[in-house]
């Protein structure tokens, strides 16, 4: 029974060497397959929106997804968001001039009633 089971795994180690050498049909060594490129990249065009970080997938790598893909991304989405947030406190700092321009002018009339 051993000897069949070490004879058992020496085809089987032998067709899998064959197959990947290229003793198979084929000719030649098992083809090198073309790397998965992120398909749905986020546009160039305009700002990135909840949909596209939504519909945005990574293609699979060999550990996982790949790394390049994904910084790329983040990199992206962290520049929008930091315009996003200058664009925001600017916004919110002209308001509260606004305001208080607006609180300004509504107590002089007041005090020059007096």
């Amino acid at each position: 029974m051993f000897l069949f089971l070490v004879v058992a795994l020496a085809v089987v180690v032998a067709a899998v060497t064959l197959a990947v050498v290229g003793g198979g049909e084929g000719g030649g060594p098992l083809p090198e397959a073309a790397p998965e490129r992120l398909q749905d990249s986020l546009p160039l065009d305009r700002p990135v929106n909840r949909a596209d970080v939504d519909s945005l997938r990574f293609p699979l790598a060999a550990r996982g997804y790949r790394m390049t893909d994904v910084d790329d991304a983040l990199t992206r989405l962290g520049a929008e968001l930091a315009e996003r947030d200058a664009r925001i406190a600017d916004l919110e700092s002209a308001l509260a001039g606004a305001q208080a321009g607006a609180r300004l002018s509504m107590e002089k009339p007041a005090q020059e009633d007096q």
